[in-house]
């Protein structure tokens, strides 16, 4: 279902658009909130299209449809956003990794945190040089507060190791 939240709410930010502008504009924006790829959005966007969640505004050369959200769509996406309560619950890599670091060498716990640091830092490098007066941006600002918590995190997670050998 959040494939298809996530297609209607940039279809709603951006207006018209294939397909592809749109695998594009999510690789941009909304690539560091959910993944998806062409394979997967182009799926979906037929399937959206034949649930009267989008029209197909015009077809072009080799078969490029262009969709708009129909007012079923928009319908959809406020209704979710306003009743719809995320799931708590996370799948983290990191969070797992950080969970077994007992089960390392302090060498090697050392080592698995000094690697995640480096991930959360060039999370907030990438992150931070994003425009922050663009649609998304309270997504961009929780995305910068994550990394930093992380940072926080590896910081007083190596020196805990180092204090504690």
């Amino acid at each position: 279902m959040s494939l298809r939240i996530a297609l209607l709410g940039l279809l709603s930010a951006v207006g018209p658009a294939s397909g592809y502008d749109l695998a594009k504009k999510f690789e941009r924006s909304l690539n560091h909130v959910w993944q998806a790829g062409h394979t997967q959005i182009y799926p979906e966007l037929v399937k959206m299209a034949a649930d009267g969640l989008l029209a197909v505004e015009a077809e072009g050369a080799r078969g490029r449809k262009i969709y708009t959200v129909t007012a079923e769509g928009d319908h959809e996406l406020r209704t979710w956003m306003v009743e719809h309560a995320p799931a708590g619950a996370v799948r983290s890599e990191i969070a797992l990794q950080a969970f077994l670091l007992p089960l390392m060498t302090r060498d090697q716990a050392v080592g698995v945190v000094e690697r995640i640091k480096a991930e959360f830092e060039a999370r907030l490098e990438t992150l931070d040089c994003k425009p922050r007066d663009h649609f998304g941006r309270y997504a961009l600002d929780l995305g910068l507060a994550q990394a930093r918590t992380g940072i926080r995190w590896a910081e007083d997670t190596l020196a805990d190791l180092k204090d504690h050998p």
